[in-house]
């Protein structure tokens, strides 16, 4: 049997000429959460149970770079794929600490949106397109509308997101909102001037989703800011008729009768 090779521990700056050279897979070993707040373009999240697959499906000439927190626990996955063969894999020295680090000293001289900037690139979208559209029509706003970024919602309000874009399914970012349940985001939203009665592709309004997901909070605030109780779904169901809580329930009865004719 071959003598495994050794991997590499390489720096931030040799790690981004690496991926500007392309072809070098990224892994990422870091919880899913931290990896959804943000990540290296490109990568892809692994837990040490996936790296059958990885070593199956991967050529093992083919350049490996393992990124985690700090830098330690990527160099056992680093050793475990050499043990398997693999000629070129490396360990990212501060992890991903050290790689954000980096991209903020790199775009620190391009103004006050340098960190919106890098936040767009983390999450794998243009740097100079606040509206560009990922999968299931996903834009940066709605990204981070579901993430309960209420912070980073202003700021791309202020660069220029575009409220009225719809996904896939014909959600608004208010939809988002309602979903992560984040009421500082929906007052930004609302606030922004965003339309508190979009009708989705099946016929819901964000008031209907949150009453039917007995998200009472959220079916206050949009009360509170003047959502319509009146849309129907094409079965003919409003939100006081979804409502799956008492709270929403109480909510929506107390608005309907306050609206009322006398």
């Amino acid at each position: 049997m071959a003598e495994p090779t050794a991997y590499r521990c390489i720096n931030v700056e040799e790690a981004d000429r690496l991926l500007k050279e392309g072809g070098i897979l990224i892994l990422d070993v870091r919880d899913p959460k931290s990896f959804a707040a943000g990540h290296i373009e490109g990568s892809r999240h692994i837990t040490f149970s996936d790296l059958g697959e990885v070593i199956n499906g991967t050529a093992r000439a083919r350049p490996v770079l393992f990124c985690c927190y700090h830098g330690f626990a990527s160099r056992e996955y680093a050793n475990t794929l050499c043990d398997f063969g693999f000629k070129n894999v490396y360990s990212l020295d501060g992890g991903y600490e050290a790689w954000a680090s980096f991209k903020a000293a790199d775009v620190a001289d391009g103004g006050p949106d340098a960190a919106l900037r890098l936040w767009l690139e983390a999450q794998g979208f243009p740097t100079d397109d606040v509206n560009a559209a990922g999968p299931n029509g996903m834009t940066p706003l709605m990204r981070a509308c579901r993430d309960g970024q209420a912070e980073r919602v202003a700021a791309l309000v202020a660069a220029g997101a575009r409220l009225e874009a719809r996904n896939a399914d014909g959600n608004t970012a208010l939809w988002l909102a309602c979903v992560s349940g984040a009421i500082p985001v929906i007052e930004a939203l609302v606030k922004a001037g965003i339309d508190l009665d979009n009708i989705n592709d099946n016929g819901a309004t964000a008031l209907m989703y949150s009453a039917s997901a007995g998200k009472g909070e959220v079916v206050a605030c949009l009360l509170r800011h003047g959502a319509d109780l009146r849309p129907e779904t094409p079965e003919g169901f409003s939100a006081l008729d979804l409502a799956s809580t008492l709270d929403c329930l109480q909510l929506l009865r107390a608005a309907s009768k306050a609206k009322a004719p006398a």
